[in-house]
């Protein structure tokens, strides 16, 4: 017969096993079921970054044009936040010498709204020169408001052309206040043979005032300066050798870039084609030669992983965004 003590013994591990099996069977339960609720939830995504080679150069064209209103402040920033490490534009010359950034040296009537309020026709555009206006007149000009015809989820806003010192201004600014990375810019020259002293200044003396502006910014060892025109190109060099340069072109083309570099009588820091034109023999070339190559504009996700595949240095993309996929689990 059990003493008392052995009584009170056998009563509380008996009481113990229970307490036990029925944690253990709690804890089993709530494990399916929190198993069950991960393996249903709606709506679960996450974030993949697609994988770039080390130093590989994302361009936002233009700001993010696909986003926001083209060469804008704001464009400008919202590329910054989503990763960009270099902010591609172009810039233009007024009738004051001032440098703004605009893709044409007029008012395209596709993002233009003029002073009155009326939107600038096809017609008209190229009669809105704006190396004819001083800036306080190109200002008055809204390009963010006008629905794009073509990138017709871009964000509408209130915008004018700004000057390149403010874009720069800008840029600097937020990246020190968010403790980002320094922004580097790839910057077109807008000249044409054709249209020298017309729609733009001569080319010794466009690439004399742009690199002014960046010389007082202090950012050249970040810019690089980019152009379809050689012209610009060979003064650049020539005249300040330290500032790196892009070779631009477009389709059709079959020239060889042996070609073009004996025509440019340089090696140019990046090659720079339409990125229908690229192939492992071009890129393969380039970096023979120790030429950098960014194509323009890639603005798919599957044509950015075929190129990046391939081996290129960057993308230039109106949709920084697509370099980030979500996918739904």
């Amino acid at each position: 017969m059990l003493s008392k003590e052995e009584v009170y013994f056998v009563k509380n591990s008996l009481s113990i096993k229970i307490q036990l099996k029925n944690y253990s069977m709690i804890k089993n339960i709530c494990f399916v079921g929190l198993l069950f609720l991960s393996c249903h939830m709606p709506n679960a995504t996450k974030n993949i970054h697609l994988q770039f080679p080390p130093n590989f150069d994302v361009q936002g064209h233009r700001g993010c044009r696909g986003l926001l209103p083209e060469n804008t402040i704001p464009a400008f920033i919202k590329a910054i936040d989503l990763g960009v490490t270099t902010l591609e534009m172009d810039v233009v010359f007024t009738k004051d010498l001032q440098a703004i950034v605009s893709h044409e040296p007029f008012f395209n009537h596709e993002i233009t709204t003029k002073p009155n309020g009326t939107f600038v026709t096809e017609a008209e555009e190229k009669s809105l020169n704006i190396y004819t206006m001083n800036y306080d007149e190109v200002a008055k000009y809204d390009v963010g408001m006008k629905p794009h015809p073509r990138f017709t989820a871009q964000e509408k806003i209130k915008a004018s052309k700004p000057l390149l010192s403010a874009v720069i201004d800008s840029a600097e600014a937020y990246t020190k206040k968010n403790n980002l990375p320094a922004i580097h810019y790839n910057i077109e020259t807008k000249t044409k043979a054709k249209t020298d002293e017309i729609f733009h200044p001569k080319p010794d003396v466009f690439v004399k005032l742009l690199v002014q502006v960046l010389q007082e910014k202090n950012i050249l060892d970040r810019v690089t300066i980019q152009s379809f025109d050689i012209r610009t190109l060979q003064y650049l060099h020539q005249q300040y050798p330290t500032i790196q340069t892009a070779y631009l072109f477009e389709p059709p083309s079959l020239e060889s870039l042996e070609s073009r570099l004996n025509k440019l009588g340089f090696m140019p820091t990046i090659y720079s084609p339409a990125y229908e034109l690229v192939n492992e023999k071009m890129i393969a070339e380039c970096h023979s030669k120790n030429i950098k190559l960014i194509p323009w504009t890639v603005n798919e996700i599957t044509k950015m992983e075929h190129l990046i595949s391939l081996g290129v240095d960057g993308l230039i993309t109106d949709y920084p965004n697509l370099l980030y996929k979500k996918i739904s689990q």
